[in-house]
């Protein structure tokens, strides 16, 4: 997180929460997300080349991403924790739930800010289901 800038901000289970642009708003922080994103899903995608090899159980991963604003504050009277809530928050746990495993899958607001990167490509879902949200444009992410 720190390599790209992101904030981790909490785990939930056995999710991950992080957040570009906190606290200080940037104009690369869907881009910095996905950098990140990338790296992590590779390296667990090496972690189970390696265990499967060997037989072992392993660990697999699904990634959401989502753009937008968010309300962020210190959580806590003894023990601070900072955080974030809003529909943002919801809509990013969507696109995690509605991928799938070993892929990134980010919303339209999020493909909108980096469509045009370099080294990367996008896969279009069309629209898919996403629980609580109706239907939603969403990208599969890869290098390239």
């Amino acid at each position: 997180m720190e390599k790209h800038g992101i904030e981790k901000i909490k785990t939930i289970g056995d999710a991950y929460m992080a957040a570009g642009g906190l606290p200080t708003p940037n104009r690369t922080h869907a881009l910095d997300v996905l950098r990140a994103a990338l790296e992590i899903r590779d390296f667990i995608a090496e972690g189970k080349a390696r265990k499967a090899a060997l037989g072992l159980p392993y660990f697999e991963i699904r990634i959401g991403v989502h753009t937008g604003s968010v309300v962020a504050g210190i959580v806590g009277v003894k023990k601070f924790q900072y955080d974030i809530w809003g529909d943002t928050v919801n809509t990013a746990s969507r696109m995690e739930s509605s991928g799938e495993v070993g892929r990134v899958n980010i919303s339209e607001a999020t493909y909108a800010l980096v469509k045009g990167e370099p080294g990367l490509t996008f896969i279009s879902r069309g629209k898919v289901q996403a629980k609580g949200k109706g239907e939603m444009e969403m990208y599969f992410v890869e290098r390239g």
